[in-house]
């Protein structure tokens, strides 16, 4: 059996959801290779005491992960990352994901494409925001 799984010390933004931030920061730890497939998570009431949360929080981060295949709860013994190494594509698939999804939001405010933005960040193109 593997070792239980150590989280890092995290700072939690209380402007933002809790869980949300919780599940992005293990599928992070998840994607580096930091939490390896067959780590058992801590349990959900001792996760929350270190992270200074309620119980319900972890517990919505962890349903939220288990809904997307990268974590699963087995009664009586607690959770893990599942054996299966292509959690960790899956994990990095969806920063990915999210990232691009960020970048877009930020091109189509200043009214450029991906591609425009990407050049003017490397400082190949000089750019600006378009007016409405």
């Amino acid at each position: 059996m593997d070792p239980p799984w150590h989280p890092p010390s995290w700072s939690l933004d209380p402007s933002r959801p809790l869980y949300e931030q919780i599940a992005r920061l293990i599928r992070i730890e998840l994607a580096c290779g930091r939490l390896a497939p067959g780590t058992r998570l801590p349990p959900v009431r001792e996760f929350a005491a270190k992270l200074r949360v309620t119980p319900n929080t972890v517990m919505r981060a962890y349903l939220d992960l288990e809904r997307d295949g990268l974590i699963e709860t087995f009664r009586g013994q607690g959770t893990f990352v599942p054996r299966d190494p292509r959690v960790v594509t899956a994990s990095r698939r969806a920063l990915a994901r999210e990232a691009v999804a960020y970048v877009q939001r930020i091109a189509e405010s200043m009214g450029m494409t991906v591609e425009e933005l990407i050049r003017l960040a490397k400082g190949e193109e000089e750019g600006g925001c378009t007016t409405s």
